[in-house]
């Protein structure tokens, strides 16, 4: 029996993944499903990069909304970890696929896509009692050291704020002391057939977007502003706005006074800049073990690719 069809559009920060799975979700009757660990979160669009505004595109001189899932679904005070974000990710896209339409999922959090499109089953792995205890006594970075030893890949693939949060860290932990590796992970027979299509740029191209990506979020989205709500109309305190990483720490070193702006627009810069090493890290590790990945940025190729396999 032929499993439901789906597309992921993967690739780092700032290559336009957003762009491409609205404009294929309009030719495509699709609807996308967002897999960023971050932008589950409410209040937290303009550092995370939701980039709502372009899920309304014109046709033919109308407005035409794109429906999007798995945004805006908790509270940044609240913890949203894997195994939640799978169980309504699942939810959104059967649901999509019972109205008849297509589900394009992107985003930029490699782990979540993998998890969902090699159906890994995180109920076979137990949790360890013994080990979260003495896990619970050192401090997140000594945490991340021990997930480091295990498995060093792994480890520098994570984005920030998985890298600062001491849960998902201790559940990484669990998983590999389980099983050896992430991705052996036990996985249940696959439930979708997936197109994943890989937006990549060179290194230095790659760079100018993310520098005039920062500098618009800056000057003209109110990003700096974003983070000060945060704190002052949502609670968040600093540590946790740390744990954000990435936007939300450097801004925060800002606002507390321990960094100027170009400090924190500079150190910014170049923590965004690994951050899209080690995306790349992950998907190219992902691709060793056997996924197939159709790398490209031309919108008329992938269109071809997209109808070839939907029909």
């Amino acid at each position: 029996m032929s499993k439901p069809k789906v597309i992921a559009i993967v690739g780092t920060t700032a290559s336009g993944k957003t762009q491409v799975a609205v404009e294929l979700a309009f030719q495509y009757n699709g609807e996308v499903v967002s897999a960023d660990s971050r932008q589950v979160y409410k209040y937290m669009d303009i550092g995370t990069g939701k980039d709502l505004e372009e899920y309304e595109i014109i046709r033919d001189g109308k407005k035409v909304c794109v429906p999007y899932h798995m945004i805006d679904v908790a509270h940044p005070k609240d913890n949203y970890n894997l195994a939640m974000w799978l169980k309504e990710a699942k939810k959104a896209i059967n649901d999509i696929l019972k109205r008849g339409k297509v589900p394009i999922i992107a985003g930029g959090t490699g782990l979540y896509i993998q998890a969902l499109l090699d159906n890994f089953d995180l109920t076979k792995v137990k949790e360890d009692y013994n080990l979260r205890k003495e896990m619970e006594q050192l401090d997140t970075e000594h945490v991340f050291l021990k997930l480091k030893e295990l498995d060093e890949e792994f480890a520098m693939s994570l984005n920030e704020s998985d890298s600062k949060n001491k849960r998902r860290l201790i559940r990484y932990i669990e998983m590999i002391k389980s099983e050896g590796k992430i991705e052996e992970t036990p996985k249940k027979e696959k439930e979708y057939e997936a197109l994943v299509i890989g937006l990549t740029w060179p290194r230095d191209i790659l760079r100018d977007r993310i520098k005039e990506r920062l500098k618009k979020r800056k000057n003209d989205q109110g990003l700096i502003e974003e983070v000060i709500n945060l704190r002052n109309e949502h609670g968040l305190n600093w540590e946790r706005l740390d744990s954000f990483g990435l936007e939300y720490r450097y801004i925060a070193k800002y606002l507390l006074g321990e960094l100027d702006q170009d400090e924190m627009l500079e150190k910014l810069y170049f923590a965004i800049c690994q951050f899209s090493k080690r995306q790349m890290t992950w998907l190219r590790r992902w691709e060793k073990q056997g996924t197939k990945i159709f790398w490209e940025n031309d919108l008329q190729k992938i269109n071809k690719k997209v109808n070839e396999f939907l029909t």
